[in-house]
């Protein structure tokens, strides 16, 4: 019997742990399962978004989606399976400006945030906003080479 109820919580916990639900389903699921009330179940958080939009070419084709979101109390700006740059920017980094049409050239790296190094040319990707930095300040994100001081691409955020 013992066995049966720990393989029951490892089924539970991995499906919990691999969806996001909410509180409710999570205790709808406790009793449902007939578990003793001292196990808890903790949902994942959900994430809200704060600001979005789509990338736009600059020196380069950009595509695809950049939002900023609050999860837990803190931002991140998120990049969407469709998002996609040129590879031949060899120093490639994401940017927050405050103009809604950044720059070609940065002539003064005082306004614009640097969130740090590309993950990757194309697809989802994840980047923390410090707790300073106020999203609502900012009207586009920004990829920009470093090396080359060029933006290859910007989203507007609404």
């Amino acid at each position: 019997m013992k066995v049966n109820k720990l393989v029951l919580l490892s089924a539970i916990y991995m499906l919990i742990s691999a969806l996001p639900i909410s509180s409710y389903a999570a205790q709808h699921l406790t009793n449902s399962s007939n578990l003793n009330s001292s196990q808890t179940i903790v949902a994942q958080s959900q994430s809200a978004a704060v600001k979005s939009g789509s990338f736009m070419a600059g020196e380069k084709p950009t595509t695809g989606m950049a939002r900023i979101v609050r999860e837990g109390g803190h931002n991140y700006l998120e990049l969407d399976a469709a998002f996609s740059t040129s590879d031949q920017g060899p120093d490639l980094h994401v940017l927050l400006d405050t103009a809604e049409k950044p720059p070609q050239m940065y002539e003064n790296m005082n306004s614009p945030v640097n969130l740090g190094k590309l993950k990757s040319y194309t697809g989802t990707q994840r980047y923390p906003i410090p707790d300073a930095i106020d999203p609502s300040q900012f009207s586009s994100v920004v990829i920009w080479c470093r090396m080359a001081n060029a933006t290859f691409g910007y989203a507007p955020l609404k």
